[in-house]
C-alpha cells in the first residue's frame, strides 16, 4: 500500500479510494481516478497548489503533454499555457526519493527545446527549483519563488 510522504506544499482533501491492494487518486483536472505512485502524489499536490495557492485558471493546465524529441516520444508532466494559447510553463515532477539534480534540470531542458516556455519548474515534493527562461538568448535564471499566474 502507498503510504505517502509529507511534501513541502500545503496539504489538500485528495479523494483516495483503494480497490484491493491498489490505491487510487482522483484528478480534478482529468476527472478521473489515477493510481497513487510517488510521482502521482507530488503531481497532485503541485497541481492543487498552481490552482488554489497561485491562482492559475484550471483550464489552462494541461497534463501529460506528449512530445517528439529526437525522434521519440516523450511526455512532459505539467505544461501552463496563457489565455493566449501561449506556453508559460513546464513542471516536471519526481517521486520524493528522486533528487533534482542538474540531469533532471538537462532532461527538462531539452523538453523545452520543444516546448519554448517562459518557465522551468522542477519538484519532487520536497525541493522546488524555478527558473525563468529567456529564449531569445537561451539561457535562464533560478529564482525562489515562482511568480503567481497573474503576474507571468
Amino acid at each position: 500500500m502507498f503510504n505517502p510522504t509529507p511534501l513541502n506544499l500545503p496539504p489538500y482533501p485528495f479523494k483516495i479510494t483503494q480497490k484491493d491492494d491498489v490505491v487510487f487518486i482522483f484528478d480534478e483536472l482529468r476527472k478521473k481516478h489515477l493510481v497513487l505512485t510517488p510521482e502521482e502524489w507530488v503531481r497532485q499536490h503541485f497541481i492543487q497548489d498552481l490552482i488554489a495557492g497561485k491562482k492559475f485558471p484550471k483550464t489552462l493546465i494541461r497534463i501529460e503533454g506528449g512530445l517528439v524529441l529526437n525522434q521519440l516520444q516523450k511526455r512532459s508532466d505539467i505544461l501552463v499555457y496563457n489565455s493566449a494559447g501561449e506556453k508559460l510553463m513546464l513542471i516536471e515532477c519526481k517521486a520524493p526519493k528522486v533528487k533534482i539534480t542538474p540531469s533532471v534540470f538537462e532532461q527538462a531542458s531539452r523538453y523545452n527545446s520543444i516546448h519554448q516556455a517562459k518557465w522551468i519548474v522542477l519538484t519532487n515534493g520536497l525541493q522546488h527549483i524555478y527558473a525563468k527562461m529567456d529564449l531569445e538568448k537561451g539561457s535562464f535564471v533560478f529564482t525562489t519563488e515562482m511568480p503567481d499566474y497573474p503576474d507571468l
